[in-house]
């Protein structure tokens, strides 16, 4: 293990996270499933305890710790994408997936995590923007969305 490393509390279900986040994103695998080898006071000996897992070349614990400390929105992972193609995938396969959508590219997946698909362009467009009234047409557009649609956001930052 890497001397520091996000460590993501489950209740008892980050096998499975981790097996869908490899499933979704390039770069991404679970690379080690520990069990406890004694019993614990809310797991028995032999069950899972400990996933490690990669996201994009990131690596993360994810701890089958319980109901006692749920997700909130206070962390995320933020996936930044090339095209509205790649973002309506990563979308629809959290949302699809028992998730739920939230506002302004969040999303939340069945376990509780939360997700920011960020297309680029939209950071172009609202962050780069050399033009003041642009990049605020271009904010009030994404702050109406769920789902990020670039060519929405890139017709208002257009408009005069």
């Amino acid at each position: 293990m890497d001397k520091l490393t996000t460590c993501i509390w489950y209740n008892y279900t980050a096998e499975e996270a981790a097996n869908f986040y490899a499933s979704l994103l390039p770069d991404s695998r679970v690379t080690r499933v520990q069990r406890t080898p004694a019993d614990t006071p809310s797991q028995k000996a032999g069950e899972v305890i400990v996933v490690e897992f990669e996201v994009l070349g990131q690596k993360f614990v994810g701890l089958n710790g319980g109901p006692m400390f749920p997700q909130t929105e206070a962390v995320s992972f933020m996936i930044l994408t090339d095209s509205q193609e790649e973002t309506d995938r990563l979308w629809n396969a959290i949302v699809g997936n028992e998730g739920a959508e939230s506002a302004c590219g969040w999303c939340k997946d069945k376990w509780g995590v939360n997700w920011q698909i960020t297309p680029k362009r939209m950071m172009e467009l609202i962050w780069d923007n050399p033009d003041p009234a642009s990049a605020k047409r271009a904010m009030d557009a994404m702050m109406q969305m769920r789902k990020i649609d670039i060519a929405t956001i890139e017709r208002a930052a257009a408009a005069a």
